[in-house]
């Protein structure tokens, strides 16, 4: 199962490549641009030198768990000033413009959006971490001391809650 998952998002890389780098802020989507990254430019993302907290969660249109708790984590960050959200979308590339932005307009997502576009799957989910299978909502909590890694989805903003608290806090 885990191999199947791994092939299915290799394949799903293969073959798309783009050169748009540029930041995203907090903006209403018909204006902003959602950066499109291969793995080593997103990495640096992955880590901090703040005590803030910081959220970064893998996720696709096409996955319905993801779908579901995109509200959970954008209530959250909403709610807490010393939260940063970023969301990867696995996606592709060529849909942001057609798929991905209205999608997130639907949505009311307003949190930093980018695209990850790396065709090695089966090396930079080892990166992020040796544990992940691959599969989707994958998210990671951290700030500069502690980090977690969540391999499903949340359920509400409580749950969300807990596991940030179970993660900063002890």
């Amino acid at each position: 199962m885990q191999n199947t998952i791994l092939l299915l998002i290799s394949l799903f890389f293969i073959g798309f490549t783009s050169d748009n780098k540029e930041i995203v802020t907090k903006q209403p989507l018909n204006n902003a641009t959602i950066p499109v990254y291969n793995f080593s430019e997103l990495e640096p993302l992955l880590y901090t030198d703040s005590e803030k907290i910081h959220i970064v969660n893998f996720w696709a249109m096409w996955c319905a768990p993801c779908v579901k708790e995109l509200p959970i984590f954008q209530a959250y960050e909403k709610n807490n000033e010393n939260v940063e959200m970023i969301f990867v979308s696995l996606d592709f590339p060529e849909d942001i413009e057609t798929k991905l932005k209205p999608f997130l307009e639907k949505k009311g997502i307003t949190s930093k959006v980018v695209l990850l576009d790396d065709p090695d799957a089966n090396t930079w989910i080892d990166k992020i971490d040796p544990n992940w299978s691959g599969a989707i909502p994958f998210t990671i909590v951290f700030n500069k001391n502690k980090r977690s890694f969540h391999e499903r989805a949340f359920e509400n903003i409580e749950d969300l809650e807990t596991e940030i608290n179970n993660t900063i806090n002890n």
